[in-house]
């Protein structure tokens, strides 16, 4: 029996490797659904040959919108019965990015070469991201590429209006955060040291609100790029714990236990799950293997994991909507209930679809309100600190005349 090489995705994200005993590719693939992965790439091994790793990471990038678009052209070029590799051909020879023209000169030379798209796409994993090859790949198994390529690029499309919210709901807030620590290192570094120099020559006892903000100044002052190299490295650090698998799982369950921030990640969450659960189902991609791809997509840890246990359920024959009541954090009630009614009248996928439609206008309301509500308490902040080193600042001048008196 012929032996496959495969690489997939774990459910912490990661990326894993191994071998299965198959009849044919397709069985390969099963077998690897099987075992609760999402596979990326898969070769067979050739006898007397050694195994080649079935992806091969090629460093290069091109932005989101041109894969966007690289997905719907090829989509409808598919549609309209162009043969694969003549679509590949046609849209290198109009790639105007040079590094886009590269990536898809390199898909095209794969696929004509006999590998499949989903292979071919696999090799740019920074422009094709898992998620995106396991859909090209059910859609490639599935017989309907061109569907779930115009599925993808509307998806993305989606998923980049719904960032750009997020980012431009936090500008506001991060200029004002900025803004804050400039103003409060320029009161630190110039304004303060000329009153601490004046109320020396006094010789007078200073209050102790006072006497902390000077020496907090002649620390920044005298000792500033020791601070700067110490907060830098503890950046770093930080930065490092949190990239390792056990550091995003904490950090990911801490920020759910924040109030606001954990409700908008879990909303979030919610909404990038039903959309690309009711994208596959949609297509035409059966549900076990759709919501193990949607399960990629939810973008936290924590969530997928339970996303994951719901998939145990459904593969013993519970109902959808039953397995995913278990986690109430991701699936609230209402939503349980609609997708119950969903599965019974089968219309899941639309209901999904309109489930991510509402939720998405859920949360813009919901992001709108948590910056109105981050404004006047970042100010407030901003007024408190400025508000102390000025006080500080004055309380000697009242203690000095008394002094002198």
């Amino acid at each position: 029996m012929p032996v496959f090489t495969y690489e997939a995705i774990e459910t912490g994200g990661s990326r894993t490797t191994g071998k299965v005993s198959a009849r044919n590719r397709a069985a390969a693939l099963d077998e690897v659904a099987q075992k609760g992965l999402v596979c990326v790439a898969v070769e067979e091994e050739q006898a007397g040959k050694p195994a080649r790793t079935p992806t091969r990471t090629v460093s290069g990038r091109v932005p989101a919108n041109a894969v966007e678009t690289f997905s719907r052209e090829l989509a409808n070029l598919l549609a309209a019965g162009v043969p694969i590799a003549r679509g590949l051909s046609i849209l290198r020879r109009e790639a105007s990015n040079p590094a886009a023209r590269n990536q898809w000169s390199s898909i095209y030379d794969d696929v004509s070469s006999g590998m499949a798209l989903a292979d071919a796409m696999a090799r740019w994993p920074k422009s094709f991201p898992g998620v995106y090859v396991a859909m090209v790949r059910a859609g490639e198994t599935g017989g309907f590429l061109d569907v779930v390529l115009m599925q993808i690029a509307e998806f993305r499309s989606r998923e980049r209006d719904l960032k750009s919210k997020v980012r431009n709901a936090m500008a506001y807030p991060s200029i004002l955060a900025v803004l804050a620590v400039c103003v409060v290192i320029f009161l630190m570094t110039f304004f303060i040291p000329q009153f601490s120099s004046m109320f020396s020559d006094f010789g007078a006892p200073l209050p102790k609100l006072t006497k902390a903000i000077v020496a907090v100044s002649n620390v920044l002052t005298n000792y500033g790029l020791i601070v700067l190299s110490v907060l830098a490295i503890a950046m770093l650090i930080t930065r490092r714990a949190i990239s390792s698998p056990a550091g995003q799982l904490t950090m990911q369950q801490a920020t759910l236990r924040v109030p606001v921030i954990g409700n908008l990640v879990a909303r979030f969450a919610l909404v990038r799950f039903c959309r690309m659960l009711g994208t596959l189902l949609g297509a035409g991609v059966p549900l076990v293997a759709s919501l193990r791809v949607a399960r990629e997509a939810v973008g936290n840890r924590v969530l997928a994991d339970a996303v994951g246990r719901s998939i145990d359920q459904v593969q013993k024959g519970k109902a959808l909507a039953r397995s995913l009541s278990a986690n109430a954090r991701l699936f609230p009630a209402s939503v349980v209930e609609m997708i119950a009614v969903a599965e019974e009248s089968g219309r899941l996928d639309i209901e999904l679809k309109r489930l991510a439609t509402v939720n998405e206008e859920e949360l813009d309301r919901q992001l709108r309100t948590a910056v109105a509500m981050a404004e006047p308490v970042l100010l407030f902040v901003m007024a408190a600190i400025v508000g102390t080193i000025v006080v500080g600042m004055l309380l000697p001048v009242f203690t000095l005349q008394e002094y002198i008196r």
